[in-house]
């Protein structure tokens, strides 16, 4: 049994020896200490529920946060940095320290996350030599200019109360007690100087707390560092496996980095699900071999905006924007059995009575609500978007936008004139989706099953029109510098190469969206029509807004946006049928919700209180 409950962040700032090893076990101010951690992304939680899933994380019987930190978020614009409102990072640690809870940190570089390229800025990829995670000098050139903007704020909150010679403010600790160096570095391995590269890259920066590495079975003695202690990731507990990090390090205390309390979604695929009990026993056995742990996830959260990422094993599947992952806590943050019977466990563990778990906030069912007006994306163009035109395709991250730091997520429009029809070839050249127009007929799809297709022959000169839309970038795996999107090569009639295009970006920032609001041209709905078009209605909310889902029954593919935020892309393909829209994003009185459909668009929505993620499927 354990009673830590003096041992919180608070309590212990201005004295605390941070958190040290010693003969196989943890001390935490010089006494013995286990981690009981669960994974939360301030990044995939609205900033108002930050509080709320820290209080329910006390409530279950943890001790210890552990969050990724996004350089894709952080750093969108190459030298433009963003650590205000939802990443606001700073504040999110601190807020952890007040709930008491101590924080394990992931900063990468890479963090994997089911997240676009695993973190990673797109526009690193405008290099056409770009080696990621490795020493490759316009990698660590990138990786130092963020370092050197997020230790400044992460070193004064490490727990140990040590001056810092680059921070003189700093009086007193906080709750980071361990930093990870970088992330499953053992399944990538393309450099061996690399992970000497990151951790002499925390600690010049000021990182005085432990280290630690985090990698699968496999890759566990490929992502060794000196100096840091070896974590290890997964599921099913193999007999032997936490022994086995024994062979890669004597006399250590075992961490179980994470341990997988569900899985992630594609679309495509089932709603993957895994057995609470079989959980709970895992937890069990584990915390009996003597070893710490974190939950991976505690509180997934969701996937916002266009940052899902993909799988690229024997074909490229893109996540979907639910990241509810089965966790301990559901995607709206609502309690499972998972968390009561954790809650269970834990509490005879600690041996001392846990706090009440927070009441759950209740979900709106709105009804009904009627897209009254439409744009086609054909009428928006002339009014609202500037092409860039040149001879050859461009892929996205190329594109001279932004500052020159490219087009990072969305859709890509390709123009060009043709004369006639007949055979136009891909030569797998498109990422990751393309509708086909000839003027503004509906052609078919381009994508990595389908190449080719046939053009029908016509008069004279026509339009051949290729939207094109980033599905998200692979997160995991060897292929990572290949995820440029966008027509990334020639694109064939007959062929011979296309040539001189006009080419609009799609990224859909706040501030197109705005403007979309007062362009001329919205109309009724007619009875019948396809897109590409933008549809807007309102949703009236007599009281204080609460969570609520939106479900998209009858229209087929598209993006949502709700006063301007955007909940991420539905599919008919499923498995998820709702969108997850937080009551801190909608107003009272009137909302504005529009909707860019690709190809068949309902006439209404339904805002319901209960979220449908798909069929399940257990994990295997």
């Amino acid at each position: 049994r354990f009673n830590w409950s003096e041992l919180v962040p608070l309590r212990l700032w201005g004295r605390t020896l941070g958190l040290q090893t010693e003969n196989s076990q943890f001390l935490l101010e010089g006494m013995p200490f286990r981690i009981f951690g669960g994974s939360m992304h301030y990044f995939r939680v609205p900033r108002e529920y930050w509080e709320d899933r820290m209080l329910k994380m006390k409530a279950c019987g943890l001790n210890t946060l552990t969050t990724y930190v996004p350089w894709n978020l952080h750093e969108q614009e190459r030298g433009q940095f963003d650590f205000s409102r939802n990443l606001d990072l700073e504040a999110f640690l601190s807020l952890a320290a007040e709930n008491g809870l101590w924080v394990i940190l992931r900063p990468g570089p890479y963090i994997c996350s089911e997240w676009d390229l695993g973190g990673l800025p797109s526009w690193l990829l405008q290099d056409p030599e770009m080696q990621l995670r490795t020493t490759y000098k316009g990698f660590t050139e990138a990786v130092d200019a963020y370092f050197d903007h997020l230790m400044p704020i992460v070193v004064p909150l490490q727990a140990s109360t040590i001056h810092y010679p680059l921070c003189p403010q700093y009086k007193k600790g906080g709750p980071i007690i361990a930093v990870q160096v970088e992330n499953e570095y053992g399944s990538y391995a393309k450099d061996p100087n690399y992970m000497t590269y990151v951790k002499m890259a925390l600690l010049n920066r000021g990182i005085v707390e432990l280290l630690m590495t985090s990698d699968n079975k496999n890759g566990l003695s490929f992502g060794l560092v000196e100096g840091a202690l070896a974590t290890v990731n997964f599921q099913k507990l193999e007999p032997g496996l936490l022994k086995y990090l024994d062979t890669v390090q004597r006399d250590q205390p075992k961490m179980v980095m994470e341990y997988w309390t569900g899985w992630f979604d594609n679309w495509g695929g089932p709603h993957y699900v895994f057995d609470a009990d079989e959980m709970v026993n895992t937890v069990a056995s584990i915390l009996k071999l003597g070893a710490s742990i974190n939950l991976y996830m505690f509180h997934g959260g969701t996937n916002f905006g266009f940052m899902n990422g993909a799988l690229e094993a024997d074909e490229y599947k893109s996540d979907v924007t639910s990241y509810d992952y089965d966790a301990v806590l559901t995607e709206a943050g609502d309690y499972t059995s998972k968390f009561f019977k954790l809650r269970q466990l834990f509490s005879m563990i600690i041996g001392q009575p846990l706090p009440l778990p927070p009441m759950i906030e209740s979900k709106a069912s709105y009804g009904a609500i009627l897209l009254h007006q439409y744009i086609s994306l054909w009428d928006v163009l002339p009014s609202l978007l500037q092409p860039i035109k040149s001879e050859f395709p461009i892929n996205m991250e190329n594109l001279h936008l932004n500052d020159s730091s490219g087009q990072s997520y969305g859709y890509v429009l390709y123009e060009t004139v043709i004369f006639g029809g007949g055979h136009l070839h891909s030569r797998d050249h498109v990422r990751d989706r393309a509708q086909v127009f000839v003027n503004t007929m509906y052609v078919g799809e381009l994508d990595y099953n389908t190449v080719e297709l046939s053009l029908p022959e016509g008069q004279g000169f026509r339009q051949l029109r290729l939207l094109v839309e980033n599905r998200g970038r692979v997160n995991y795996g060897l292929a990572l510098n290949e995820q440029r999107k966008g027509l990334i090569g020639d694109v064939f009639l007959n062929k011979t190469p296309l040539r001189n295009f006009k080419i609009y970006s799609l990224e859909m920032k706040p501030g197109f969206m705005k403007s979309l609001r007062h362009v001329a041209g919205w109309s009724a709905v007619p009875d019948y029509f396809v897109g590409p078009a933008f549809f807007r209605g309102r949703l009236w909310i007599e009281h204080q807004p609460q969570d609520t889902f939106l479900k998209l029954q009858g229209w087929e593919k598209g993006v949502v946006f709700v006063n301007g935020q955007n909940l991420g892309r539905y599919w008919k393909i499923g498995p998820q049928e709702t969108l997850y829209l937080p009551g801190p994003w909608l107003w009272k009185g009137s909302n504005e919700i529009v909707i860019f459909e690709e190809r068949t668009a309902g006439r209404i929505i339904q805002s319901v209180d209960i979220p449908y993620l798909g069929r399940t499927h257990y994990v295997d």
